[in-house]
């Protein structure tokens, strides 16, 4: 008889598309219809209430089961949730994906994603549903912290990183959550209408490149698509994900409130209900019916053991040992101060000298705030704060605190300082996922996360800026929090502001790292931080009478580009304590199906330090609308001070590539303009190139 080890043995030896799909359908014989059907249910309710009676904790405190078949000795999925760390039980807090975005680092978020499917395995979890890649369309949006930012480029080479490593070591990888999910108070209702390019170009290249780089699951969204919710959309998940793209292993669907239909969702594609049993209960009821056929269900069944069979042989189980080892915890550090973002440096004011006193002070001084307290949290057993991270580099006896926002009180505190360090921004009461949303709230309880009201930081942390800039010492703020504010109303009291984000465990001493000088800062804007919030795409708050809204071609800095508006700080953009200077630049677009711009690098300043060189590329065409540029490419490189390096930064060719409707093909444009950068906006020209 068939069994899932002998399907494991036979695939191992010989390890085939082909011969997957084969194994798969001969375990699928032994089935039983009963069996098949709970292969396509989760079974989280008796761990959720385990935990919820035991342990204080209602998601994710163990990992969720979902299918599974005992007599055939096939495995359930195990299932926990990301993206910055494990959920489960007490495991290494990561910095945000927005700040590990920052990095623009794939290679750091493949070494990331080792780490997090370690922990994984430890808890006996196989599927990570942490590889967050919803596009950053609006800051206001309150879960904008899980993803990688605005650009659809940056959001595949860091998905696509994290999917390879999850894969890479066993763990199924979950992109998710498929697809145009970046509203969070309507998130069951908004109904987000693109055409069909737009839809193709923008909304869903990443959610390819994490198929193509080998994900075996991927999770649907709450919210409709042109009129269609998500977990039942047959253009989505059969017509795009499977005819289209090849994606050859299962979906599953949002929590709770992702399927309202079985038989639509079965058959447009959505193949596994989570977390619990509910709608996908009345799929026996619906066979007999004739709703629904047995090749309905096999089709399903058939792709959730396809991703077992492929995935597990490279699964390694490993000791809880390995959570909050010394070599996880360094890496959140390593990452953090990677990620960090220096906006402003006047008169070099950092970095800050080791004699000198210092006051941290600020509701956010002294108080754990690694960023949403949902879906995402992580419960490390310890969170390094600012004080905490410069009492450790500069001294306990060089540090005064203030935690809070009295001016006063502030002020005493600072007075005799040589610096004064601000921590402002936001916290999971501004801004996260809103629990509190069960589908039929039409008021926002007043701190419970959700989306951003406005995106100025709030009225008191600025009265606080301006009360220490009167003082006459050095001033740096340190703006904690998910993605861009506006922040022209204050940002001329201040000489130096760092964009930290939501920095994890080791966050307090990442920022000491930066702002003592022991780390060059390096990281980049992932997104536009515009001088007023309507410069941003339009955003559905709750309460709003209709819940449609237009995705647009253009966001971001292209939307910036193409009106002509001038952005505060662009996207890409990101100070150093060291300058490059960038010369002999040549173009190459003959080798390999690649566009290859190559440069000498130069560190002419006084620190060693990364750079960040960027390749944007934009089209010649102008009889067809097209952005202006768009990243194509991008490497990060280290560089000591006086020292010259020659760097290479590719661009595929498909990548460059715009979508025709009419022809349902990718199409190339006679000749573009290939541009290196060093933001968005402060680019220069390295050629073109024509097909």
């Amino acid at each position: 008889m068939m069994n899932f080890e002998t399907a494991l043995r036979l695939y191992i030896n010989e390890p085939t598309k082909e011969k997957l799909h084969e194994v798969s359908e001969l375990l699928l014989k032994e089935m039983t219809i009963k069996e098949k059907i709970r292969i396509l249910q989760g079974h989280a309710m008796g761990v959720t209430v385990k935990n919820f009676l035991t342990k204080g904790r209602f998601y994710n405190g163990e990992a969720y089961p979902a299918g599974g078949c005992k007599r055939l000795g096939i495995p359930p999925i195990m299932f926990t949730d990301g993206p910055r760390g494990i959920v489960m039980k007490k495991c290494t807090c990561f910095p945000v994906s927005m700040l590990r975005g920052a990095a623009f680092d794939d290679e750091l978020e493949y070494r990331i994603g080792e780490v997090l499917a370690k922990e994984a395995s430890a808890l006996d979890a196989n599927l990570f549903a942490g590889v967050c890649i919803n596009l950053l369309r609006n800051p206001k949006w309150g879960r904008a912290q899980e993803t990688y930012g605005e650009d659809p480029y940056l959001l595949g080479r860091m998905g696509a990183a994290l999917t390879k490593a999850m894969q890479d070591n066993g763990i199924i990888a979950c992109p998710k959550h498929y697809a145009l999910n970046s509203i969070e108070d309507l998130r069951f209702s908004a109904n987000a209408i693109a055409d069909e390019r737009t839809l193709h170009e923008v909304y869903l290249p990443h959610f390819k490149k994490c198929i193509d780089a080998g994900a075996m699951s991927i999770m649907g969204a709450y919210n409709k698509v042109n009129g269609t919710y998500a977990c039942e959309n047959t253009m989505l998940l059969t017509d795009i994900l499977r005819n289209q793209w090849g994606f050859d292993g299962f979906a599953l669907s949002d929590f709770f409130y992702g399927i309202y239909d079985a038989v639509k969702s079965l058959k447009s594609g959505m193949d596994v209900e989570m977390p619990y049993l509910f709608r996908y209960s009345v799929l026996s009821y619906k066979l007999k019916k004739g709703d629904i056929c047995v090749q309905d269900i096999d089709i399903a069944v058939s792709r959730v053991l396809r991703a077992l069979i492929s995935t597990l042989p490279k699964h390694r189980k490993q000791p809880e040992s390995v959570i909050l080892s010394d070599e996880h915890t360094s890496l959140s550090r390593e990452s953090a101060a990677k990620g960090m973002v220096l906006l402003k440096n006047d008169n070099a004011v950092l970095p800050i000298p080791s004699d000198k006193k210092i006051a941290v002070v600020g509701r956010y001084a002294d108080k754990r705030n690694t960023g949403d307290h949902g879906s995402s949290n992580v419960f490390s057993p310890y969170a390094v704060t600012p004080y905490n991270g410069l009492c450790n580099r500069f001294g306990k006896n060089n540090i005064n605190l203030y935690n809070g926002c009295k001016c006063d009180e502030a002020t005493k505190v600072a007075e005799n300082c040589d610096y004064i360090v601000v921590c402002v921004g936001s916290d999971w009461l501004q801004e996260g996922e809103f629990l509190v949303n069960l589908g039929n709230v039409k008021k926002k309880p007043k701190g419970s996360g959700g989306d951003r009201a406005d995106l100025n930081i709030p009225p008191e942390d600025v009265k606080l800026i301006r009360a220490m800039s009167a003082l006459g010492k050095k001033l740096v703020v340190n703006i904690m929090g998910g993605s861009a504010y506006v922040i022209k109303e204050w940002i001329d009291c201040a000489d130096a502001v760092l964009m930290s984000f939501y920095s994890g465990l080791e966050g307090g001493n990442a920022l000491a790292d930066i702002l003592s000088g022991d780390v060059t800062p390096a990281g980049k804007l992932p997104f536009t931080i515009a001088y007023n919030s309507d410069d941003y795409p339009p955003f559905l708050h709750l309460g709003a009478k209709c819940k449609d809204i237009e995705y647009g071609y253009y966001h971001g800095y292209t939307l910036f580009d193409k009106s002509g508006k001038t952005p505060h700080f662009p996207f890409g953009f990101g100070l150093s304590y060291t300058e490059f200077e960038y010369n002999d630049i040549s173009l190459s677009n003959d080798i390999n199906n690649k566009i290859e711009v190559s440069l000498n690098v130069k560190n002419t300043g006084n620190f060693d330090g990364d750079d960040i060189i960027q390749l944007y590329i934009g089209s010649n065409n102008t009889d067809t609308d097209r952005p202006v540029k768009l990243l194509k490419g991008f490497k990060r490189v280290r560089i000591n001070k006086g020292e010259t390096v020659r760097v290479s930064v590719t661009a595929d060719v498909d990548d460059i590539r715009f979508y025709n409707s009419e022809t349902g093909s990718w199409e190339l444009d006679k000749s573009y303009t290939v541009y290196i950068g060093k933001d968005s906006r402060n680019i220069i020209e390295a050629g073109k190139i024509s097909f």
